[in-house]
């Protein structure tokens, strides 16, 4: 660590002001974009009503503020002996342990830092040993369903309930254990923290004990529980997690894979190049012999994104200061909106694994009768300035089990092929978090019951497998 000191650190930054105890009350935290207004195409404008956090999250306007006082100081990481090269790498290595403080992980363990979600698990797909055994549910995104392509895989039915999720994998380690006379691989087990498509809480903790007891390892998938609720690698007792910033309200393309040391230790960088070799030299014979870092450098090969790690910490730090008790409770009061609101419509039918009563975070997902899906988001944006998400979520085998289609059915993310009016097998789902007002969610609802009730006022077409207002 340079002993240099934090320029950065003296810039003015205002700390999340602690919420009311009545969520109803509580002001949602400052999100850039918050005052953008955008056309409708009945004429006029509206403030955006961005309620498509599950995808990307706004940047919070205190992330914003702190990449701004550091980018006059920016400079390379681990490279330079020039004061901002200094300051930039305490900066980054800051980071990493506020991050190590915010997932409240192990002293041993390691906080690699990715491009994403995606990213952070497929690093860990290519550490894994030889022979290990995956273990992952359908009902998984494809962030954390596809990356084990190079392992001996066995996917999980989609469970119905906390419990049957928890038995479902009890029953396929125990049969993998009594199927080997003679010693087995190792096992890794990749769930996710909450659904991308339902919002709903899996039962982490059960099923990291679960794990645990056959000899397995778990991998959590974070990247929308971390935005949401506290994560804690010790209390979860999860060997690994991954979560991507633009999702936490840092969008400057950084993810996180943090947790046990050994198999990252022991596998060869995820990357070859600068950064994640210790020393290189030429051998007689014309070859060259590298020693590999292993700290977390060792799958960090490149110039790092400073930029996209310092806004991960920023918004952990940011996070931590409004207080998880604050920001859950506000959220609650505004999912429990969204979900009266809905059940209003008889025509709208939410999707869900594990029932209306499953605690969930701000992500719904739903279906319209009579609605093409990407119509309906469509008149959502052009008529009502409200951005909604469509499609399939990167979670194809879940929303097909959800809306009962047959397994093989094809489709694509976000771009259905059905005509306005006709079936499609997409949903539509609506998110949200710490920055959404409650005119946001109000706005939706009123908007979900007139479209219902009286129609689109527009006419539209497809063009490219989107659905899009006439001109």
């Amino acid at each position: 660590m340079s002993t240099y000191p934090n320029a950065v650190a003296t810039a003015a930054v205002t700390a999340p002001v602690a919420a009311p105890a009545d969520p109803a009350c509580a002001e949602p935290l400052p999100v850039l974009g918050r005052d953008v207004t955008v056309p409708l195409v009945t004429g006029g404008e509206v403030t955006y009503a961005a309620l498509d956090y599950a995808a990307s999250a706004p940047a919070l306007q205190r992330v914003w503020d702190d990449v701004a006082a550091y980018a006059p100081y920016y400079g390379s990481v681990h490279r330079g002996a020039g004061y901002l090269s200094q300051l930039s790498t305490d900066l980054f290595e800051q980071s990493r342990a506020t991050v190590a403080e915010f997932l409240d992980c192990r002293p041993a363990d390691q906080v690699v830092f990715t491009r994403s979600t995606t990213d952070s698990l497929n690093l860990l797909a290519a550490v894994l040993p030889a022979g290990c055994q995956v273990f992952v549910f359908e009902t998984e995104h494809h962030a954390s369903l596809l990356p084990w392509a190079d392992a001996q895989v066995t996917y999980l039915n989609a469970p119905r309930t906390p419990a049957q999720a928890v038995e479902t994998l009890e029953r396929a380690l125990a049969d993998r254990t009594a199927s080997i006379e003679e010693g087995y691989g190792p096992a890794l087990v990749c769930v996710t923290g909450a659904s991308n498509v339902t919002g709903e809480l899996w039962p982490v903790k059960e099923l990291a004990a679960a794990a645990h007891a056959h000899g397995a390892r778990i991998v959590l998938d974070a990247a929308q529980l971390a935005p949401h609720h506290p994560v804690s690698v010790q209390e979860l007792d999860v060997d690994w997690v991954a979560f991507s910033g633009h999702k936490l309200y840092a969008p400057f393309g950084s993810g996180v894979l943090a947790g046990r040391a050994d198999w990252l230790q022991q596998a060869e960088p995820y990357l070859a190049g600068g950064g994640a070799s210790r020393k290189v030299a030429r051998r007689a014979d014309g070859g060259v012999d590298v020693e590999w870092h292993t700290t977390a450098a060792r799958h960090e090969a490149g110039s790092p994104n400073v930029i996209g790690v310092y806004s991960i910490a920023s918004a952990c730090k940011a996070l931590t200061e409004a207080g998880f008790d604050s920001l859950v409770a506000r959220e609650r009061h505004l999912i429990a909106k969204v979900r009266s609101g809905l059940a209003e419509v008889p025509a709208v039918r939410i999707l869900s694994l594990f029932g209306d009563e499953a605690p969930r975070v701000g992500v719904i997902s739903f279906v319209v009768d009579g609605w093409n899906s990407s119509h309906f988001a469509a008149a959502l944006s052009a008529e009502y300035g409200i951005g909604v998400r469509d499609g399939l979520f990167c979670a194809h085998p879940l929303v097909r089990t959800l809306l009962g289609s047959e397994p093989q059915a094809q489709g694509e993310c976000g771009a259905p092929e059905a005509a306005p009016g006709e079936r499609s097998l997409n949903a539509i789902r609506v998110s949200f978090g710490a920055g959404t007002p409650d005119e946001h969610v109000d706005r939706f609802v009123r908007a979900v019951g007139e479209l219902v009730a009286d129609g689109a006022k527009w006419q539209y077409r497809t063009e490219e497998g989107r659905c899009v207002p006439a001109v």
